[in-house]
């Protein structure tokens, strides 16, 4: 049997393969291959391009089928679509593994990079961080909320509500006392975990080189650092940096037609957690450019007060990207600008 490009649907426990030999003819078509059958599946085809969507557990998949030799590569489901409706009606998942591998032989078709071991580990404590802070702000918006229901209105900003939420409990009722010290207390212990895991973003980022030659930038901490590092590794699934900043959701999105080019936003597209992290790292760089004559502050400051704040703060997170993805594909130091 000959397989060159096969596609395989992952699942919970019951996954779809489609693979097609090298005049794009169906060689192989298996619609339900159960969950403990599928790696002895794949171990026995012969070397073969793997696809499969960037789901839960596709990494993990992805490693074990390098172990056989395949070439695997993984892809946002949001590719899959237009390959399934083309000639199909319905999805289910062996129409989704034949869309799968015929979106794999497409030659403009974009990958996402396959993480090892190491690196989403490190992603889980990026995870849980962000789980974690989120859990926060649920806390301090129904702290709000409660009070609000008696009159009292908190601002929106973190800490003036941890301050004054403690100083209004003698004002309200026994029982809403009783939820809100429930609420300051619970807000104090996710505080608590926040901050140990910063401590475990802080360690891992300062043992790390490449980390480390990271936040010598402007705009790049310990978090962006070891955020990058464990999501593209030494940058190498990607051409340039604008080819990074684009996958970051950074670019611009195109209307273009006719010979008339028309910019519109960004696209937000790719990592939102990283897209973020940039965005927060480029607006603390705007905010000091103000007290600093470099050339990087001045052509910020320029810029914020040429085209605005918030395309400023883009640019300026799409030339760290860039940056950054100089120093790790290519070993550059960075360079401050005089």
């Amino acid at each position: 049997m000959t397989i060159l490009f096969l596609g395989i649907d992952l699942a919970k426990n019951v996954f779809a393969l489609h693979g097609v030999d090298e005049r794009g003819k169906p060689a192989l078509v298996r619609p339900a291959v159960r969950r403990d059958q599928l790696l002895e599946a794949v171990a026995k085809l012969p070397p073969c391009t793997i696809d499969m969507k960037a789901c839960s557990g596709a990494h993990h998949w992805a490693r074990r089928f390098q172990e056989f030799g395949h070439t695997v590569r993984l892809m946002a489901p949001k590719f899959v679509v237009p390959a399934r409706m083309s000639g199909r009606r319905g999805k289910n998942d062996a129409a989704d593994a034949a869309a799968i591998c015929e979106a794999l032989q497409r030659p403009a078709m974009r990958f996402v990079p396959v993480k090892s071991t190491q690196a989403q580990s490190r992603l889980a404590v990026h995870t849980a961080r962000q789980g974690w802070v989120c859990a926060r702000t649920a806390v301090i918006n129904r702290l709000r909320g409660v009070l609000s229901e008696f009159g009292i209105v908190l601002p929106l900003k973190a800490a003036t509500v941890r301050s004054r939420a403690g100083e209004q409990l003698d004002t309200v009722p026994g029982w809403v006392q009783t939820v809100c010290r429930d609420l300051l207390a619970e807000l104090q212990r996710l505080d608590e975990r926040v901050a140990a895991y910063d401590e475990h973003i802080r360690l891992m980022a300062q043992a790390d080189d490449r980390a480390r030659a990271l936040m010598v930038m402007p705009g790049i901490g310990p978090t962006t650092a070891s955020a990058l590092l464990a999501s593209i590794g030494y940058g190498h699934d990607f051409a340039n940096g604008r080819q990074l900043a684009a996958w970051m959701g950074l670019a611009p999105d195109q209307y273009s037609s006719g010979g008339k080019n028309r910019l519109g936003r960004i696209t937000k597209a790719g990592d939102a957690y990283l897209r973020t992290l940039f965005i927060m790292g480029a607006r603390a760089v705007l905010a000091a450019a103000a007290n600093k004559h470099d050339r990087l502050s001045r052509w910020a400051t320029a810029l914020a007060e040429r085209r605005g704040y918030w395309k400023a703060v883009v640019a300026i997170a799409a030339k760290n990207v860039r940056m950054a993805w100089a120093m790790l594909a290519k070993g550059e130091e960075f360079k401050p600008m005089a």
